[in-house]
């Protein structure tokens, strides 16, 4: 479900000069034409106070993209529990650029994840957009959701130190005693979130609240619709929209999808294969090169990798900033390339440099993917991810289950296998202490409009078929993309695709039935 929502052009570019449907066309009032559910009137009719970014500016690099004046921030007050609106609040982060002409309305954006920063990612988005119909027609409002980089509570759990022990920790034991042991690993980090987020605040994170916060957001914002744009676990966030709200869409573009009725051993499974997809692709083309460390036969790549990465265990290579290379970073980092094939290159001279003993350029990489900065920091997307996840599925406590699950993801995932067997160890959601608030289903929608889902047929993270499925859970428009990456919409400058999200934003009119663009 991981969204990678990175820059690969300019990550590539340093990596390798170091190296080398009932529709309005205006606003609605602030209630946003619904009638609020009782109790939640004065949240409903609150207006934002918009000001200056660089007082939200939270991961590395907000400081100077927040510093545009063409953007402005603000928050919006929603109840931390709705079952109780007289209670505790909480805030949600909401970053603007205003529309450039006359606005159709509002254009909610969501990046990923869960736990990824819509507010970080903005900028960039806005940056995209300029001098299109959408710029023109559509204030750009990307938003942080509950528990995530602005806004507040924060999700928390964990020091920058705890972080890099956790990454340098190699749970790969599979016996009772190994097992034993990473479960008291997850444990801990259960018990770091009760003591230092509370148990309040983690029962209320999932994506029940956020949709109903995106209604809040909605009616603030002043739109008698929403018209939604979510990647990868934003397709999940908008799915459920759909369900909790089907007319009070105007249009949703559902990118990078995941089936909300996919259990989490479908799911695994299904992510694991795509990875696998994902590296073979990128072996295929490595093997056409005379440098290339996997070898030239594209067939034995996977077990090729592994002869390079698992000596690392027990020798981890020197990055250079007094740092080590070990094997868990090292598949973090190649994985991270997989998501764009903007980023092989980089994956192939990180794999040559690993041969003559040195990690630096895969820790790069992996750091992109930890979300690490240059000093040593951490933002909170990756502590959120497992937070939101475990209120947002079944709850699992079997440990035959993930035995399941790991033996499965090793078969159809070879690239990934250490070799050292399955193991039933089980995550921090099996011992989570508050219940599930969203759970695998198939989207009740009736009176929904007609959305759009856009798949591409190598995404290594969620795979396309699962953007087949959505497409026929909410009765809407597949765009079939052909090319290996994960989300492409308006982030990665192919113009088939970006004319056709935009002709279906601004106008309504979706592409023909088994359209399909190339990367």
């Amino acid at each position: 479900m991981d969204a990678r929502r990175v820059a690969p052009l300019a990550l590539a570019a340093v990596l390798l000069t170091t190296a080398c449907i009932t529709t309005t066309g205006g606003r609605g009032s602030a209630a946003g034409g619904a009638v609020p559910p009782p109790g939640l009137e004065s949240f409903y009719d609150q207006q934002p106070a918009w000001g200056p970014c660089a007082p939200f500016a939270v991961g590395d690099g907000d400081g100077e993209a927040f510093a545009d004046p063409a953007l402005d921030c603000a928050t919006v007050t929603v109840p931390l529990d709705y079952s109780d609106p007289e209670g505790e609040t909480a805030r949600i982060g909401m970053l603007r650029k205003r529309a450039t002409g006359d606005p159709i309305g509002s254009l909610l954006v969501n990046p990923g994840g869960p736990g990824a920063s819509g507010m970080s990612f903005g900028p960039a988005l806005a940056q995209a957009m300029a001098g299109t119909p959408l710029a023109e027609r559509f204030d750009l409002i990307a938003f942080d959701p509950r528990g995530v980089g602005a806004s507040e509570p924060t999700i928390d759990c964990e020091t920058d130190d705890e972080r890099d022990e956790e990454r340098a920790d190699l749970d790969v034991d599979g016996s009772p005693a190994g097992v034993a042991v990473a479960e008291a690993d997850s444990r801990e980090f259960v018990d770091r979130c009760v003591e230092r987020v509370g148990v309040d605040v983690l029962a209320n994170v999932g994506t029940r609240d956020v949709v109903r916060d995106i209604d809040i957001m909605r009616a603030a914002l002043g739109d008698e619709q929403l018209t939604f744009l979510g990647y990868s676990y934003g397709t999940f966030i908008g799915a459920k929209y759909a369900e909790a709200f089907p007319g009070r869409v105007r249009a949703l573009v559902l990118d990078g999808a995941v089936d909300p009725s996919q259990s989490a051993v479908e799911g695994a499974v299904a992510q694991s294969a795509g990875f696998q997809l994902a590296f073979d692709a990128f072996a295929a083309d490595c093997a056409a090169q005379p440098s290339c460390p996997l070898g030239r036969d594209p067939a034995r790549a996977s077990q090729r990798f592994q002869e390079l990465v698992r000596p690392l265990y027990d020798a981890p290579a020197p990055v250079g900033d007094g740092r080590t290379l070990g094997y868990s970073d090292a598949v973090t980092g190649t994985v991270q390339a997989l998501y764009s094939e903007q980023l092989w290159e980089v994956l192939q001279l990180g794999l040559i440099e690993l041969t003559i003993g040195r990690g630096r350029i895969l820790m790069l990489l992996a750091d992109q993917y930890e979300s690490r900065a240059e000093d040593g920091s951490y933002d909170n997307s990756l502590e959120a991810f497992p937070v939101i996840r475990c209120v947002d599925e079944e709850r699992v406590t079997d440990p035959a289950v993930y035995l399941e699950i790991d033996t499965r993801t090793r078969e159809v995932g070879p690239f990934r296998d250490d070799g050292r067997g399955p193991s039933a160890a089980r995550p921090p959601c099996a011992f989570w202490p508050v219940p599930p608030t969203t759970e695998p289903a198939l989207p009740q929608v009736d009176g929904l409009a007609p959305v759009l889902v856009v798949s591409v047929t190598g995404d290594p993270a969620t795979p396309y078929e699962a953007g087949v499925r959505l497409a026929e859970l909410l009765g809407g428009r597949l765009l079939s993309v052909q090319g290996s990456l994960h989300t492409v919409a308006l982030t990665s400058g192919v113009p088939c695709v970006d004319e056709a999200v935009t002709r279906y934003l601004v106008d309504l009119q979706l592409p023909a039935a088994g359209a399909d663009c190339t990367i």
